[in-house]
């Protein structure tokens, strides 16, 4: 039987194993003090998951673009696919606290010049990237986008960088995100590292999983994985859910709500239908005294593309746009914080709100590439400051747009 064996420090930690006549996933520890998940304590007996990746696996694997690429390589490779050998084939090139070593060889990988992919954000350069780092790209997420190695020549180091790129279907995603991302980050809540491309083609962002000062990889486990839950249940969930279990498992919890809470109110303000379980995570340093909220990622206005969009997860049952009244109240009942602090949240995410319409006003009077996703996101963002409740963009909105 094939076997992957899983490392924590670069130390055995145990091993993944695919019981194929039962279509079964086994881990094993083989050591006692080398915690792979918040979720899978040490013990004797097997952790086995049915049908699917153990979630501390699963949340590495491809979708959508990756995946189709991945899967016509590696069919072509192996005469099959299954989820134990696409996680056998990226999994030895993964950076990240966890590392691994299967029966697949690990890749030699070259690096690029992050100034080289800033000033030529082309579709040969980004094809270029995914071709090159096709082993690496133990990444989720349905739009194109790629892991590379990338020397910053600034910092004179080599880091690792997600390169996010878009096509006609999700016209000027990278300035979108962009946007978002600097909004949230205006209410006060760290993101992770962002650049846009020269020509705005590229949204290159870096990994916020290691801790330059400790000169170590950090913990991450997305929200779904504390769940206990794979990707095709990314959609499954609510709010209060994600807030019990941030809760639960960080040692600031003060300031890991209050960070979750800003990003909440900031996904309604912005209408980013897309902030489903794997879009919040939480970190931890290898001895697990700190266990916080994560850097904010992947944020869109999604109804910029789907105007009939709703919110990814319920809040009090229910997937519409709320207002602020009820945003207030999933704070202090859901978030565990006091009225005077979920006031004073929600104004600050209003502020940043302004603040970034007028940011992107003065950005589309030099820049008419945007003008069609900008305006229209201006005009979402324009109706969160009514701060009422919606089920949907009003019909009249939507008609000046065609």
């Amino acid at each position: 039987m094939q076997r992957i064996d899983v490392k924590v420090a670069n130390k055995k930690a145990g091993e993944l194993s695919f019981e194929k006549e039962n279509n079964r996933y086994v881990f094993n520890y083989t050591q006692k003090n080398a915690l792979i998940s918040l979720i899978m304590p040490y013990r004797l007996s097997s952790y086995i998951w049915k049908n699917r990746l153990h979630p501390i696996f699963d949340m590495n694997m491809p979708e959508g673009y990756l995946f189709e690429m991945l899967k016509q390589f590696i069919s072509k490779e192996y005469g099959y696919i299954d989820d134990f050998l696409t996680f056998s084939y990226l999994c030895p090139n993964i950076q990240s606290r966890l590392t691994y070593e299967s029966w697949c060889a690990k890749s030699d990988v070259v690096s690029f010049n992050l100034t080289d992919i800033l000033h030529n954000d082309t579709k040969d350069t980004f094809s270029k990237l995914v071709h090159t780092y096709l082993s690496k790209n133990a990444i989720s997420g349905v739009q194109p986008k790629s892991l590379a190695l990338l020397k910053d020549k600034e910092f004179l180091s080599t880091k690792e960088y997600i390169i996010k790129t878009w096509g006609e279907e999700y016209e000027q995603l990278a300035l979108n995100e962009y946007f978002c991302l600097k909004a949230i980050e205006k209410a006060g809540v760290k993101i992770a590292n962002i650049q846009l491309s020269d020509n705005n083609r590229f949204l290159v962002v870096e990994r916020f999983n290691y801790d330059r000062k400790r000169d170590e990889f950090l913990g991450f486990e997305e929200i779904l994985a504390l769940l206990g839950k794979n990707k095709e249940e990314k959609y499954n969930g609510s709010y209060e859910s994600v807030a019990k279990t941030i809760y639960s498992v960080t040692t600031n919890k003060q300031e890991s709500m209050k960070s979750f809470y800003t990003v909440v109110v900031m996904n309604y303000l912005l209408k980013n239908g897309d902030a489903h379980l794997k879009n919040f995570g939480i970190l931890y340093t290898n001895d697990f005294k700190e266990i916080y909220f994560s850097p904010a990622y992947d944020v869109v206005t999604t109804m910029v593309y789907y105007y009939k969009d709703r919110p990814a997860l319920t809040m009090f049952g229910k997937k519409l746009w709320f207002g602020k009244k009820e945003l207030l109240k999933f704070g202090v009942q859901e978030c565990y914080l006091s009225k005077k602090e979920s006031e004073a949240i929600y104004a600050k995410c209003m502020e940043s709100l302004k603040r970034t319409i007028k940011e992107m006003e003065n950005y589309l009077k030099t820049n008419s590439e945007f003008q069609n996703i900008g305006s229209k996101m201006l005009d979402i963002f324009r109706l969160s400051l009514d701060e009422r409740t919606y089920k949907e963009l009003p019909d009249e909105l939507v008609r000046n747009w065609n």
